[in-house]
């Protein structure tokens, strides 16, 4: 269950795990699409997370717990599934097939103000000062990478395809952002073993829903005649999206929206690093990364941290009590 604030430090560290496994995933599914199709990308990397899961819940016992869920609560953690799984992953990687990891990965930061957003309307959760300075250090931090005019790379391998990359951020950004308040509403005061069965339960609808989609638009000979080179990165990008989610699953168990899904936007930062080591060729990058990485992963600590964890650390002027101790709404 979460456990005030030693369940949110540790709650916003495995946010942090999630952040640079997802950034691993976005590099190596770069290299897959750019033989391979989105398709078949999404064949592959969505069914890998269920074996994943089921040998994660059988440990942590998280499979005894399956038959206790509520009706409701495994239909918030089906559409978790399709929604983050399906939907927000085919458009993150069409978006990457089409501009690259770093230009899409500012506008799909924007899943943060939906994420943070729906859990304020919806799930009571409340904002603090250092919650919302921690927020404009997260969300300002990749803004700091963004350039108006990216400067001209003779040695770049691909033409980016503008409209229909932010496009597609655009859309990940709303799935990708809707989809944490889904998990909350399920898992909610769960622990680690419930999260990690949630997890379970949201990828196999997630391989259900691909695998109609895939019928439907009668692509099995497509999905099938993908080189093994393409196979080879979409099945370590897959393993690195389980992980990622598994480590996603057991940070909403333990912290709330506000906390999780802007210490993931983290993946923003990791993903230029990781992207300028194994895809320089096929990414655009921006000189002011030292800077974001800086902003950002203070506004991460900012958000793991609450009040009362601050105060206990460092005493506080009595008169900045009231300030800090604001809370909205």
């Amino acid at each position: 269950m979460r456990s005030g604030a030693g369940g949110w430090i540790l709650g916003g560290f495995l946010a942090l795990c999630a952040a640079a496994t997802f950034a691993m995933n976005n590099a190596i599914a770069r290299r897959g699409v750019l033989s391979g199709s989105v398709i078949q990308a999404m064949a592959i990397s969505v069914p890998f997370g269920v074996p994943l899961f089921l040998i994660a819940a059988w440990i942590s016992g998280g499979l005894n717990l399956i038959p206790t869920f509520s009706l409701p609560a495994l239909g918030f953690m089906a559409s978790a599934g399709v929604v983050h799984f399906v939907g927000g992953r085919y458009c993150n990687y069409r978006a990457v097939k089409a501009i690259g990891a770093n230009l899409a990965g500012p506008v799909i930061e924007g899943s943060t103000i939906v994420a943070l957003t729906l859990a304020v309307l919806l799930l009571g959760e409340q904002l603090t000062v250092l919650k919302i300075i921690g927020v404009a250090l997260i969300l300002g931090g990749p803004a700091l990478t963004v350039e108006r005019k990216p400067k001209h790379r003779p040695d770049l391998a691909f033409t980016p395809s503008y409209f229909e990359g932010y496009l597609f951020s655009v859309f990940a950004a709303f799935a990708y952002g809707t989809s944490p308040i889904l998990v909350s509403f399920a898992i909610s005061k769960a622990g680690l073993p419930a999260s990690i069965a949630a997890g379970l339960i949201s990828y196999i609808a997630a391989t259900i829903a691909i695998i109609l989609v895939i019928a439907v638009f009668g692509q099995f000979k497509h999905v099938r005649d993908m080189t093994r080179e393409t196979a080879k990165w979409f099945c370590w990008a897959g393993f690195f999206v389980g992980i990622s989610q598994m480590f996603r699953y057991m940070a909403l168990a333990l912290a709330p929206v506000s906390v999780v899904s802007p210490i993931q936007r983290l993946s923003l930062i990791f993903r230029f690093f990781i992207g300028y080591i194994m895809n320089r060729q096929y990414e655009i990058f921006s000189s002011r990364i030292l800077a974001a990485t800086i902003v950002s992963l203070l506004g991460a600590i900012f958000l793991s941290l609450s009040v009362d964890a601050v105060q206990e650390i460092i005493p506080l002027p009595p008169a900045l009590e009231p300030w800090l101790n604001w809370k909205w709404p």
